[in-house]
């Protein structure tokens, strides 16, 4: 079995285990987040994978971490994305909308003047990026229990509009350091109310939101992101409890008949050996969770192939390598080199460096 073999379940079917990891790419350079034409023609042309998860979107004004990042809770931003979705059916490819909420990892310059929502006011001496360039976080608002009802809302609509808008599905972004992560944190999460302390107050509000979600549509149609190895940034450090946290959160997912779950590794800058620390944090979770399970960072066709054949994972995400080979699918059946990336254009404004990497047939 390699990441070029299909996947079929009763919940989801992929014409091979590539799938295309959710990016940020900031070309949302627009006053309203709309998704725009050379949005859709950026992942038109990765239609190849076996499912693509789009960069993160926003849920709400108040979930805007960054510049030039689509939204999905406006009507006409929900229109917007219907030209995204087509083109990537017309190819026939799967298409998931990554819902986003980042919580304290914002600034007041991109919420209208407004502090930044968070489970406790907590500052995470971090940076944003804004219009005027890079600014340092600051203390956030801590949540009343109507505002996280609001927010678990937020995300039920975003859900409705990107099902309106054509998604074949939803992820929950719950990783990296963003507004679920902060709540699992107790570095980041001092409530003493039902979303604090205990760890099952911590995650309460991953499972009120998937609640709220499968109101509105199938929980096959439901991935989650997480990622249990997340380490030192954003604010967001282990702890004691760490582990045990996302043991509770994984085997909990295993009620809920999702179309996947999807694990983050994290590496450390100076760890060793990464590959054996993405190997064994995706092996960890795999024997605790039941359902379609991908696994993502840093992986290569070989380590992948590997991944899948020890039964590590059913799907492999890829982050980087789709930035630069539009076509890596290909790429893989050919077992021709990768092109490289440009990191000075991962987050620029135009095609240089979106739209612009060639086709194998073009390089050829």
């Amino acid at each position: 079995m390699t990441v070029l073999d299909k996947y079929i379940t009763q919940n989801i079917t992929l014409k091979n285990r590539v799938v295309m990891a959710p990016m940020t790419r900031s070309r949302a350079n627009n006053k309203k987040g709309l998704a725009t034409d050379l949005m859709a023609q950026y992942y038109e042309q990765r239609a190849t994978a076996g499912l693509i998860i789009t960069e993160g979107v926003s849920i709400s004004k108040q979930a805007i971490g960054y510049i030039n990042v689509p939204g999905i809770y406006s009507e006409e931003q929900t229109i917007s994305w219907k030209n995204v979705t087509e083109k990537v059916h017309q190819k026939g490819g799967k298409i998931f909308a990554q819902l986003w909420h980042v919580g304290r990892i914002s600034h007041p310059d991109l919420l209208d003047g407004n502090l930044p929502l968070a489970p406790s006011q907590i500052n995470p001496n971090s940076e944003c990026y804004t219009h005027s360039g890079f600014k340092g976080t600051v203390t956030p608002k801590e949540m009343t229990p109507q505002e996280i009802k609001n927010t678990i809302l937020d995300f039920q609509k975003a859900t409705e509009n990107a099902i309106k808008a054509g998604f074949d599905g939803i992820e929950i972004h719950a990783a990296n350091g963003y507004l679920f992560h902060q709540f699992f944190a107790k570095c980041a999460n001092t409530r003493t109310d039902q979303y604090g302390g205990s760890i099952e107050n911590r995650a309460r509000i991953l499972f009120d939101a998937l609640d709220a979600i499968q109101q509105k549509i199938p929980s096959s149609k439901i991935g989650v992101r997480l990622s249990p190895d997340f380490k030192t940034w954003f604010g967001i450090q282990t702890d004691d409890e760490t582990t045990q946290l996302f043991e509770y959160i994984t085997t909990k997912l295993n009620n809920y008949n999702l179309a996947y779950l999807h694990i983050g590794g994290y590496v450390e800058a100076d760890d060793s050996n990464p590959t054996q620390s993405i190997l064994d944090t995706a092996k960890h979770y795999r024997k605790l969770y039941k359902g379609t399970y991908i696994i993502n960072r840093g992986f290569t066709k070989k380590l992948a192939n590997d991944a899948i054949e020890q039964n590590l994972a059913d799907l492999i995400s890829f982050g980087e390598p789709f930035i630069s080979n539009p076509d890596l699918v290909k790429r893989f059946e050919l077992n021709t080199p990768l092109q490289k990336a440009d990191q000075s254009t991962f987050y620029s404004t135009g095609e240089k460096g979106y739209t612009d990497y060639p086709f194998l047939e073009n390089t050829i």
